[in-house]
């Protein structure tokens, strides 16, 4: 089957935690030139982190009800449950999308989603345009898959052979094998040395040619990522990954768990506990809204690997109560109540 006018295209975004998943698909809904666009994001979670900030884009061709958020569990173990309901509520929409996002958890791995597009309910009405990952320019220059990766020793991080028995290395691995464009995020943070090495990293795990876009804060010609027309759902049989033939799939060696604050007085506080447990060694990726203290504006907080970012994105609503919430993912075994305690303190 090739694509068809008939058929709204989607496009696939997937890459590890903390890669700019996010950043990149805000960047497209403001440049996406008159195209209505809706969005499914799949938290790794039930905090809808991803899912509030692109709805507080404020964009008129993808109205915040048009930005779905799965949150039962990675959008390839719940194909069934919550993804293909998704694509009809979507599909039901008037006016009718031009194009739909779907912006994967971390952890997720491409292959299953992409061949769930072939399910008689909704082969005739959607397409895979094509699968974009996004891949973490400093931390593969750096010898990791992802900048939050501390837990990666030092010796495997130098070694330019690939540990696949390791379940991180799998799914970026996964990732890649199934994409039709790599975006080599943070670009502006590698020098010519670095980029070389990054470029190096990614085109081991390539089967396939494919080109490598670099790009700083999420910005790329949308042009580059939508309409390309590919069907990927037709050809996906012939993209091997390191999944290929197992009969399933579990995502048992990360830990998720959420951590509610009360308000906090200053934001540096607040960053100063971040800090204090992401130094631990232990936090993959923390990210959540926190409320500061006689303050009318939300305040953003993430954390990747050692980087710890905060910004006020937008006032709090009408009809919201302000809270602090933080999404923590680590490594199975994570401390949570020493990780609970340092963030409480």
């Amino acid at each position: 089957m090739t694509a068809s006018a008939d058929r709204v295209p989607c496009t696939v975004v997937t890459g590890f935690l903390g890669a700019g998943k996010t950043t990149l698909i805000r960047n497209v809904l403001e440049r996406a030139g008159g195209k209505r666009l809706a969005i499914i994001v799949n938290e790794f979670g039930d905090a809808g982190i991803d899912g509030e900030i692109l709805k507080s884009c404020g964009i008129e061709n993808c109205p915040e009800e048009n930005v779905l958020e799965l949150a039962n569990g990675c959008i390839c173990c719940t194909v069934a449950d919550d993804f293909v309901p998704a694509l009809e509520q979507i599909l039901s929409r008037e006016p009718k999308v031009d194009h739909i996002l779907i912006e994967t958890s971390g952890l997720a791995l491409p292959k299953p989603l992409v061949q769930a597009f072939q399910w008689p309910a909704i082969r005739n009405r959607v397409t895979v345009d094509g699968v974009i990952a996004v891949v973490d320019g400093p931390a593969l220059a750096e010898g990791r898959v992802a900048a939050d990766l501390d837990a990666l020793d030092a010796q495997r991080a130098a070694d330019d052979s690939l540990d696949h028995d390791d379940p991180i290395e799998e799914v970026f691995d996964d990732q890649v094998a199934c994409a039709d464009l790599i975006i080599l995020s943070k670009s502006d943070l590698l020098d010519a040395a670095g980029n070389e090495r990054a470029r190096g990293r990614i085109e081991a795990h390539l089967a396939r040619s494919v080109k490598i876009v670099p790009s700083a804060h999420g910005k790329v010609d949308p042009a580059l990522l939508l309409g390309l027309g590919l069907a990927v759902e037709d050809d996906i049989e012939n993209r091997r990954t390191h999944h290929d033939g197992a009969d399933d799939h579990e995502h048992d060696d990360f830990d998720t768990f959420i951590v509610n604050l009360p308000a906090v007085p200053h934001p540096e506080d607040l960053e100063r506990r971040v800090t204090a447990a992401v130094d631990t060694g232990e936090v993959l990726r923390l990210k959540g809204f926190a409320h500061v203290t006689d303050k009318p504006m939300r305040l953003l907080v993430q954390a990747v690997g050692p980087r710890v970012s905060q910004y006020y994105d937008r006032a709090w609503k009408a009809d919201e109560t302000p809270r602090s919430r933080l999404v923590i993912i680590g490594l199975k075994g994570i401390d949570r109540a020493r990780i609970e305690g340092l963030l409480m303190t």
